[in-house]
């Protein structure tokens, strides 16, 4: 009989993030692994983390996020990436990664946790308000410089 290894770990060094580029670059079909690289660098300078669930030594889920203050969401965590591999997804991975987010946010003093989702990613949403109660509460709007 096999046992399944799992964890989650935060990423920390330049080889566990070009390991969970494989993963990023599902979501973010735009980033290459140089500017992953540089970007990571500089957001990490101002708290970015990013953590990944492994199944069996593979990362298998990626999540970055960052303690944040604001005056709309009081002290909460943003999260700015979460995917699952295409090759196993629907698996409760990217389920348990969330659970473990929401935990480390309340740990951290975290009143709320926050994301933006694409307006095209209707599974996503029905993910964030069936499985775990999110509200859309807002729009977020940018503008090309």
């Amino acid at each position: 009989m096999s046992i399944s290894t799992e964890k989650i770990l935060e990423l920390t060094t330049t080889v566990q993030w070009k390991e969970a580029f494989l993963i990023m670059k599902q979501l973010r079909l735009d980033l290459v692994e140089e500017t992953y690289l540089d970007l990571l660098s500089e957001m990490k300078i101002d708290g970015y983390r990013l953590f990944a669930f492994f199944s069996e030594n593979t990362i298998v889920a990626v999540a970055g996020l960052s303690l944040r203050v604001n005056f709309y969401n009081k002290r909460h965590v943003f999260i700015y990436d979460l995917v699952t591999d295409a090759s196993h997804r629907s698996l409760g991975y990217g389920e348990r990664l969330l659970t473990y987010i929401h935990k480390w946010s309340k740990d951290n003093g975290a009143e709320y946790v926050a994301l933006e989702s694409g307006i095209q990613r209707t599974d996503a949403h029905r993910f964030y308000e069936e499985k775990f109660n999110y509200d859309k509460w807002c729009s977020s709007f940018r503008k090309k410089l």
